[in-house]
């Protein structure tokens, strides 16, 4: 019976199972009803990201009242990250964000989900780069020639060895790789004299040597091989070039560096000579350094005079070339091309020129206008102290007016000698009050001192807007420097200046220095070496 009924138990535990699912589907769905919320994965430090490695996820939302959501990045997006409306972001930093100094770089990156209905929600996710080491690279390697009874060298290019992160590097030997007697130094200098057995043995067919270029402070490593043979020729030296560019092109009074790292088959003691031949002649043979018998530098720098005008550029060619003791030559031809550029400094002294004169000729002018200054306040004291003088003479001279008849009643013509004097003396007296000739006029010493400190208030704030804004060679160098500088000028030769009775045959006792300068306008700046 109970088997019988099975079927029926089985239908009603399904019916079971499936209404309380829907009743976790409308709690999920009522938890919804809340607001909008962003949902990042939940792995712990799922935002700290390596080197070289992806990172790809989706981002949700919970909440809110919509069901169509569109996704967007604020701000913090690069180049290099993948993000769409649909929340799918996709990222693999590159090698050469963080390095072995700085080995962590965060980049903040603000997301943000808008739904239909108009609800936002928006969060600030930093990620956390951290570098990645990676070991050197190694090229193949010119095989090592060696000779019987000699103390053979051999330097691995460093041309062929490099490490992407730019950390340094050392070689390590494998012994057990090694031939017997072969010493391999950290710098990669291999030196080796075979025995009778071991040039036997090569002289049969060449061998391998390994080793290890490890970076450094991280110490990875990567293995490199290098072919052993014999030589029964004197083969030709050969060298390199850093950089190796078949073309230099560069600018007047710029310095031009390459190095050279040379090295023979039959050992260093083989080399015999490294120069060059250039087709222009002005290149000095200075040019070329030696460091050690296989390093050198060729170290130029084009003068300004070096291009002739009205040439934009000259091209010529030098030729490098190594020699060895049997005269087996080695050659290559480096094209260098010279652009004709201008020398700046001497604009910039000329313009400096031009800046220092006319503040000199302002500090002049305000010294001038200093001791005219003085000049009307001693004026100025003086005629107030002749006014009252003046009314004293005034009053004298009218009582003795009024005397002279009294004096000479009867005689007629002292009476009129007298009134005659009288007469004349009220009437120049009275014209001369009247005009304030005795003296200087007070109220025109007023004028003329005001005008001075006027002008002179106007000329030392014209000054420091001037010393300031041009204080630096780069703002001189700008169009509107000359226009301005002419403005500055015609302000120290006005018409109204006439009026401030200035001697043209002045001259100043004191010596425009730049401290003088500094010292009036604050912000003038000297000439400095470093600035030429």
């Amino acid at each position: 019976m109970l088997i019988k009924d099975i079927h029926k138990i089985l239908i009603l535990l399904a019916a079971v199972l499936f209404g309380s699912g829907a009743q976790g589907q409308e709690n999920m769905k009522t938890n919804s009803n809340g607001p909008l919320q962003l949902v990042f994965p939940s792995e712990s430090e799922w935002n700290v990201l390596y080197e070289g490695k992806e990172i790809n996820f989706h981002l949700q939302v919970k909440g809110g009242k919509g069901d169509s959501i569109r996704y967007n990045a604020v701000s913090g997006l690069t180049k290099d990250m993948k993000f769409d409306s649909l929340g799918h972001f996709v990222w693999t930093p590159g090698f050469e964000i963080a390095d072995r100094i700085n080995t962590t770089k965060s980049f903040p990156v603000v997301f943000e989900a808008q739904s239909v209905t108009g609800e936002s929600a928006s969060r600030e996710v930093v990620f956390k780069v951290n570098h990645v080491n990676r070991p050197p690279q190694i090229d193949e390697l010119h095989p090592f020639y060696v000779q019987y009874k000699t103390q053979n060298v051999y330097k691995i290019d460093m041309g062929a060895v490099r490490d992407q992160d730019a950390d340094p590097i050392v070689f390590v030997p494998i012994l057990d790789q090694m031939p017997e007697g072969m010493k391999l130094s950290a710098a990669g200098e291999i030196t080796w004299e075979p025995s009778m057995t071991q040039f036997t043995t090569l002289k049969k067919g060449a061998r391998y040597m390994e080793f290890y270029v490890e970076d450094q402070p991280s110490k990875a490593r990567t293995k490199g091989r290098l072919k052993l043979d014999v030589t029964q020729m004197d083969l030709a030296p050969d060298f390199t070039i850093i950089p190796q560019n078949s073309i230099v092109r560069s600018a007047e009074n710029n310095r031009i560096n390459l190095r050279f790292t040379l090295s023979d088959p039959n050992g260093e003691d083989d080399i015999n000579t490294f120069n060059f031949v250039s087709e222009n002649k002005r290149v000095p043979s200075e040019a070329l350094v030696k460091n050690t018998p296989t390093s050198y530098e060729f170290i130029w720098e084009p003068g300004y005079d070096f291009v002739k005008d009205p040439y934009d550029t000259l091209a010529f060619n030098i030729t490098f070339y190594v020699m060895d003791k049997a005269q087996n030559k080695k050659e290559r031809t480096v094209r260098f091309v010279i652009k004709n550029t201008v020398d700046e400094s001497l604009r910039d002294t000329y313009a400096f020129n031009l800046y220092r004169g006319a503040l000199a000729n302002a500090w002049s002018l305000l010294e001038q206008m200093t001791e005219k200054e003085v000049e009307l306040k001693k004026a100025y004291s003086r005629a107030k102290k002749g006014k009252r003088g003046r009314s004293l003479l005034n009053a004298s001279l009218g009582a003795t007016t009024g005397l002279a008849p009294v004096i000479a009643k009867t005689d007629a013509n002292t009476r009129g000698y007298i009134t005659t004097i009288g007469g004349t003396t009220v009437a120049t007296v009275g014209t001369l009050e009247a005009t304030e000739v005795i003296g200087k006029s007070v109220n025109g010493l007023l004028d003329r001192f005001n005008y001075v400190m006027q002008k002179k208030n106007e000329l030392q704030n014209k000054g420091d807007v001037f010393a300031r804004e041009y204080g630096q060679k780069s703002a001189r160098r700008h169009p509107d420097f000359i226009r301005r500088l002419d403005e500055f000028k015609a302000l120290m030769n006005l018409s109204g200046l006439v009026a401030l009775e200035l001697d043209a045959r002045w001259e100043n006792k004191k010596d425009a220095t730049d401290n003088a300068l500094r010292k009036t306008f604050k912000d003038y700046v000297p000439y400095t070496k470093d600035e030429n």
